[in-house]
């Protein structure tokens, strides 16, 4: 057995002994407990508006269900698992979304994925196009959001939650719609605690417009 793999196997035994003892959610690192109040406060849940973006194309092929992400580290999984569900894909749950993909082999996602790494896991276990955009200037952010009512495209963003609710860190999650004459997002939120939420097109977009390592998010396209 080669060194470096020995080492990563004794690296991944002694993440997995923290999470058994600190739980799951200890292995994302700098999550950050947002309270109720500060989540209703940050976003717009008009029950009004809620109805009419669950009536949009893209979001009523969901059923007004979400699967939620099993632990802090598996949104993004989580997230595809959802999309595919829309869509009819066999992929229709996290363990099928990484199905041999070799990534969170641990039951975490240590660390979260990146949107390239969500990517790859996105393509292993379907036939569908997957294309990563990132590097958008709002103009193309809002072009894509205006597509994201198409049944045929489905949209994951990748954002700081920081910027969007005062505290938190990089989350994956489908986009549901866009309504355009209040020019708000609906995120089907996979966090339970968060659950679907909308909010302005700008504030999405200052959120995605942040830095994940030395790589701006984005947004997948699966179609």
């Amino acid at each position: 057995m080669k060194r470096r793999r020995f080492i990563g196997i004794l690296v991944a035994a002694g993440l997995l002994g923290a999470a058994g003892l600190l739980g799951a959610g200890a292995l994302v690192v700098g999550q950050t407990k947002v309270s109720p109040q500060a989540i209703a406060a940050s976003v717009t849940r008009t029950p009004e508006l809620v109805e009419r973006a669950w009536r949009s194309p893209v979001a009523a092929t969901f059923n007004r269900q979400l699967t939620w992400q099993s632990n802090g580290s598996r949104c993004g999984p989580a997230a595809v698992a959802n999309a595919y569900r829309s869509l009819g894909e066999a992929a229709a749950t996290e363990d099928k979304v990484l199905a041999g993909t070799r990534r969170c082999w641990t039951g975490l996602c240590i660390l979260g994925l990146t949107l390239d790494e969500l990517a790859d896991v996105a393509r292993a276990n379907t036939s569908r196009k997957i294309t990563l955009l990132r590097d958008l200037s709002e103009e193309q952010f809002r072009e894509h959001l205006l597509r994201s009512n198409d049944p045929g495209r489905r949209y994951i963003v990748n954002f700081n939650r920081e910027r969007i609710f005062g505290a938190g860190v990089g989350h994956h999650s489908p986009i549901g719609g866009y309504l355009e004459p209040e020019d708000l997002v609906f995120i089907l939120d996979v966090n339970p605690d968060y659950q679907p939420w909308l909010v302005e097109r700008k504030r999405l977009f200052d959120a995605v417009n942040t830095l994940d390592g030395d790589k701006k998010r984005g947004l997948l396209l699966i179609e």
